[in-house]
């Protein structure tokens, strides 16, 4: 398998050669630059740069028909590469993706002072086809962690802080479950999370997730301390469990959300940790959070992918307007 990833990777690299010929050295200079910078400022994996300079040698090599040079584009000419697109056939998904790499690469053009201004700003991303993220409403959160309260015992304390954490810092499941006690911060106001590729990224905890978390420490040490011997020590695992890993899994977290579905009046079917996840992103938007933050606390590695949680926020405008508008019979 390590083979074929590493030649996909190199076909990639030739492809993206292939379009910078023929463009002007000063723009290959700057493509150049620009994968340096998200190189070194990012670490961004070898194969998300290729498919960067892939995507913006596409772009310059338009640009270049048309006489012109990415210092010197305008939005007419980021729209007519847009229309180039879809005229070849290029899926939403893939557009919305290319845009995010124009995106990124203007932006970094003005930051670095090479333009005075981004083209890409003012152009909205094609409309994409797939199911927008499940969410709960803050509503049905605050019924959800009522009723977490209900669960009794040790296990309600750490449901507790598994779940305030999950909602405070849209952790992926299987980051959630494999932190450890040195993960969190002396102070407890933030923890180290590694995520896709190993990467690591500082997330900070809100009060009543560092109220739950600092109840479930001792907790945790007395049932450590009461195993009679029976886990090895010492257990670095903040939510330790009899399970191969040794760590609560990702599939027992899921069912005991689950069972809160019935005493929170949620339906079963929208509550899972991924769902946290994204009402984690949809609250924090909708009270005013910019998208790049949130990006980095979600440990996306393209911002396109962060991007969705715009259209949830629309769409929920857009459901407002028609339900409660004096006006709601005319069409949106």
């Amino acid at each position: 398998m390590g083979t074929g990833s590493g030649r996909t990777g190199g076909q990639r690299r030739e492809r993206a050669l292939e379009k910078l010929h023929g463009v002007a050295a000063s723009d290959r200079h700057l493509v150049e630059l620009f994968l340096e910078a998200i190189s070194a400022e990012r670490g961004t994996a070898a194969n998300t740069r290729d498919a960067y300079a892939l995507d913006i040698g596409q772009y310059l090599c338009h640009l270049t028909k048309s006489g012109t040079s990415a210092t010197d584009a305008d939005t007419s000419h980021i729209r007519d590469f847009v229309a180039d697109m879809a005229a070849r056939g290029l899926s939403a998904r893939s557009q919305t993706r290319k845009l995010s790499a124009l995106r990124q690469f203007h932006g970094f053009l003005v930051a670095e002072g090479h333009r005075d201004n981004d083209p890409t700003t003012t152009i909205e991303s094609p409309v994409r086809g797939q199911p927008l993220p499940k969410f709960l409403t803050a509503d049905e959160v605050d019924r959800l962690f009522e009723a977490v309260h209900m669960v009794p015992g040790w296990r309600g304390v750490r449901l507790r802080a598994m779940v305030e954490i999950l909602y405070a810092t849209g952790l992926r499941v299987s980051e959630l479950v494999s932190l450890k006690c040195a993960s969190v911060a002396r102070d407890g106001r933030t923890i180290t999370v590694r995520g896709k590729g190993g990467k690591e990224r500082l997330v900070p905890l809100s009060g009543p997730a560092r109220d739950a978390l600092e109840a479930w420490l001792p907790v945790r040490k007395q049932l450590l301390e009461s195993s009679g011997g029976a886990r090895p020590a010492p257990v670095s695992w903040l939510f330790p469990s009899h399970s191969a890993a040794g760590h609560l899994t990702r599939d027992r977290l899921a069912k005991l959300l689950r069972d809160l579905a019935i005493p929170a009046s949620i339906e079963p079917g929208r509550i899972s940790p991924h769902v946290l996840r994204h009402a984690f992103a949809t609250h924090l938007l909708a009270n005013g959070a910019d998208l790049r933050s949130v990006q980095q606390m979600l440990g996306h590695a393209d911002i396109s992918t962060t991007e969705i949680y715009t259209r949830v926020l629309d769409d929920r405008l857009r459901s407002l307007v028609r339900d409660v508008h004096p006006l709601s019979d005319l069409r949106i």
